[in-house]
C-alpha cells in the first residue's frame, strides 16, 4: 500500500516553504501530494463541513492556494511525486478553463496529475460565486465529459444539457493517456455510483475502517451494475486521525485500499522533515 500527503497552503506559506514540502515528501519516498481547494471562505456559515462533529471546517481557514496552481509550483520543484486535488471543486468552475489547467499541469509535470473531483458541500461558495447548487452532481459528470472531449480528441466538441462546445481545438493534450485518472471524493452513494460509472478513482476522506468496509462494498455492487469491477478503479483514503493513532495504517491495507493519503503539516521546513519522516514510516 502506498503512502501520499495532503497539506494546504495560504498566506502563511512563503513559496520556498511550499516548495520544500514537495521535495521533501518525493524525498521521503511518498508517492503523492494532494492540496484541497475553496476560492473562498466565509466568517459565518450554515452550511454543515461533514468531516467534523460541530460541522466546521477546524482551523478556521481564511484561504488556500488553488490547487492547480498550487500543484505547478510544486510539480516545478520535484519531478516524481504525483500531483493530486482534494479535492477540485468541478461544478463551481467553467470546465473549458479547468480542462485547459489539468493538461498545461499534466504536460509541465510529465504525466503526474490524479485529477481528485467533488460537487462540494459550502453552499455560500456557490452563492457567492452566482453557480447553481442544484444538480451539481449533474452538472460536475457533464463538467468532466466536456473535459474529456479536450483532453482526448484532436477537434472537440460537446452538447448536453448543461453546456455546448463547438468544434474547437485545444492543445498540449496531457501526457497521460487517455487522460489523467480521476478520482471521485465524497462518501455518498452518489459519489461511489460516479466512482463506478466514469472514475478511475475514489478518494475517501475522514472513513474509519468499520465505515470503510461498508462504503467499499456498497462500490463493489455499483461497480458490477456498470461492469466493472474493483481492479478497475484505485482507492484512495484519508484517514481519521484518531484511527490512526489506535491502529495505525494496517486496517486499511486488509481492507485493500491502495493508497492511504496523510496530514503533512508543520511550522517550519525542520517540522517538515520530521512529519514526513514519520509519515514515510507507516508505510515501512
Amino acid at each position: 500500500m502506498k503512502i501520499g500527503a495532503v497539506s494546504g497552503f495560504g498566506a502563511a506559506t512563503p513559496p520556498d516553504f511550499i516548495a520544500a514540502a514537495g521535495r521533501i515528501a518525493e524525498e521521503r519516498g511518498l508517492h503523492s501530494f494532494w492540496v484541497p481547494e475553496h476560492v473562498l471562505f466565509f466568517p459565518e456559515y450554515a452550511s454543515r463541513y461533514p468531516y467534523s462533529d460541530d460541522g466546521k471546517i477546524p482551523g478556521n481557514p481564511d484561504g488556500v492556494l488553488e490547487p492547480l496552481t498550487a500543484l505547478t509550483w510544486i510539480a516545478a520543484h520535484t519531478s516524481r511525486i504525483r500531483l493530486g486535488t482534494g479535492i477540485c471543486l468541478v461544478p463551481q468552475r467553467a470546465p473549458v478553463y479547468t480542462a485547459k489547467q489539468v493538461a498545461d499541469l499534466d504536460y509541465l509535470s510529465g504525466g503526474r496529475v490524479d485529477f481528485g473531483v467533488g460537487i462540494g458541500w459550502l453552499r455560500e461558495e456557490f452563492a457567492a460565486l452566482d453557480v447553481p447548487w442544484e444538480r451539481r452532481a449533474a452538472r460536475t459528470v457533464e463538467c468532466i465529459e466536456v473535459m474529456k472531449t479536450l483532453w482526448c480528441d484532436e477537434v472537440s466538441s460537446y452538447k448536453g444539457e448543461f453546456y455546448t462546445l463547438p468544434e474547437c481545438l485545444q492543445n498540449p493534450k496531457p501526457v497521460q493517456k487517455p487522460h489523467p485518472p480521476i478520482f471521485f471524493g465524497g462518501e455518498s452513494d452518489g459519489a461511489l455510483r460516479r466512482t463506478a460509472e466514469v472514475g478511475q478513482g475514489w478518494y475517501g476522506y475522514h472513513v474509519s475502517p468499520g465505515d470503510l468496509a461498508e462504503r467499499l462494498a456498497r462500490l463493489d455492487a455499483l461497480l458490477a451494475d456498470a461492469g466493472r469491477s474493483r481492479s478497475d478503479v484505485a482507492v484512495y483514503v484519508a484517514p481519521r486521525g484518531r484511527d490512526l493513532k489506535e491502529a495505525g495504517v494496517r486496517p486499511f491495507a486488509d481492507l485493500g485500499v491502495d493508497q492511504v493519503i496523510l496530514p503533512l503539516f508543520a511550522r517550519d521546513v525542520d517540522g517538515l522533515e520530521r512529519a514526513a519522516d514519520g509519515i514515510a514510516k507507516l508505510g515501512d
